[in-house]
């Protein structure tokens, strides 16, 4: 035998051991007073007269568990006084841990104020589901205060929207420019749409059969102001200079076309040309075209990167990959960035903490709330932001959750429901 497989060996037997010595503690109960580890060091630990106790059993080595140690500190400093956040390195100290009987790490033990465990947790746990869990167990701390934002919502709007509706997009409900206007016939009427980027959105998520579709389209000749069929019009598209954003726009007559590049720039292309451009990038959710200066960007766990066509799709891209995901959305105020990293289909870490979502609700004709839909989803770096924002958009519907919750929304819905997700079984008009 090598020496490299003797050292395997030895390894693998000094392991064993360690599986089998944790194992033999299972079940037993943990002492009220016991030795636990702090930065490496072994102090003592009394659970605290009256106080609800978390126990966290880990190591400063393991990625999951680094990724809770935030969460402990956080819960330790907001509900100081009301409940009790340990952490026991088992690695370093596996005698403190031995009475608790872990299977693997992070384990997290929750104890009543008498040490009696209520509840254990095998991997990595949200501080929502942690707070949750003793909610669940009759200790509501968030109830008492704490850094959770105060709910908001608003299901009526603040100012009726009496736009007329040929001037509404379909889609993203903005303002129709003359100049941009897009029309879609269909068997219900014309289906009107701001511009030609929210036709292939909506092209891009038709289940029925497309052969042919782009017949029933027409654009606005931007001279004219005239319809003319979408695949015998002559496009001009170029960048804008801060965004880098695309802007097209549609021509009947090549000469025209030519004019205005000479004076505002940019590349002349037909109809094919300027779908498959469009088309090209997706959302890593629902596979809707998006554009990627609108997007959140996401990177999953192994390295891919693709877009979220709206924050809460982003997080979605979690629940259709089965991958920890870390997304960068903006703050639909500000601009400011929020920074959200997954782990085991939580959240993990969340940058800056006060960073909320919301959830925009539209009532349907039966009385009952649905999506309002991506265009009016979004994440805010705090709660007075997102406040602000609905002052700035009167007619907006829906409420403010958490970004734990926007996830666990996501992580709730089945492949089924993943793969009908923000799709248009029929293009017809509101």
């Amino acid at each position: 035998m090598s020496k490299i497989w003797k050292i395997a060996v030895v390894v693998g037997l000094v392991a064993v051991v360690a599986i089998v010595v944790l194992s033999k503690q299972k079940g037993s109960s943990p002492a009220a007073d016991e030795t636990a580890p702090s930065g490496g060091a072994v102090e003592t630990r009394r659970t605290v007269a009256g106080l609800p106790r978390l126990v966290d059993l880990g190591s400063v080595s393991c990625i999951p568990c680094k990724m809770m140690a935030p969460i402990l500190e956080e819960l330790k400093k907001e509900y100081a006084g009301r409940l009790q956040v340990d952490f026991i390195d088992v690695w370093e100290n596996p005698e403190a841990g031995a009475p608790y009987g872990i299977r693997l790490i992070p384990t997290q033990v929750f104890l009543d104020p008498d040490g009696k465990e209520l509840w254990r947790h095998e991997g990595f746990l949200g501080k929502e589901e942690i707070l949750a869990k003793w909610k669940e167990l009759g200790f509501d701390f968030a109830a008492g205060g704490g850094a959770a934002a105060p709910p908001f919502e608003r299901l009526k709007p603040a100012q009726a929207d009496d736009r007329p509706k040929d001037r509404v997009c379909y889609l993203c409900d903005g303002d129709i420019d003359p100049k941009t206007a897009v029309t879609v016939k269909t068997d219900k009427g014309d289906v009107r749409l701001c511009s030609l980027h929210c036709y292939f959105i909506l092209y891009s998520a038709l289940t029925e059969d497309k052969t042919g579709f782009e017949k029933k389209v027409s654009v606005t000749d931007h001279v004219t102001g005239t319809l003319v069929p979408a695949t015998e019009a002559i496009y001009l598209s170029g960048l804008e200079e801060q965004t880098g954003r695309p802007w097209v726009r549609a021509f009947a007559d090549r000469q025209a076309a030519v004019k205005e590049r000479a004076a505002s720039g940019g590349s002349l292309v037909g109809f094919d040309a300027l779908q498959a451009a469009e088309l090209a990038y997706r959302c890593g959710f629902c596979d809707r075209a998006v554009y990627p200066q609108d997007a959140s960007r996401v990177v999953t766990a192994d390295g891919i990167h693709t877009w979220g066509c709206c924050s809460h799709c982003a997080m979605g891209v979690a629940a259709r990959t089965g991958k920890d995901i870390e997304v960068h959305e903006r703050d639909r105020l500000t601009g400011e960035a929020v920074v959200v990293k997954t782990l085991d289909g939580k959240v993990a870490s969340l940058e800056p903490k006060t960073a909320v979502a919301w959830f925009g609700l539209r009532q349907k004709a039966d009385g009952t709330w649905a999506s309002a839909g991506c265009f009016h989803q979004g994440f805010f770096t705090s709660a007075e932001n997102l406040k602000k924002w609905t002052d700035e958009n009167p007619t907006e519907t829906g409420k403010m959750i958490s970004i734990a919750q926007a996830l666990a929304d996501k992580m709730k819905l089945t492949p089924q429901q993943i793969q009908k997700a923000c799709k248009i079984g029929e293009c017809a008009p509101k």
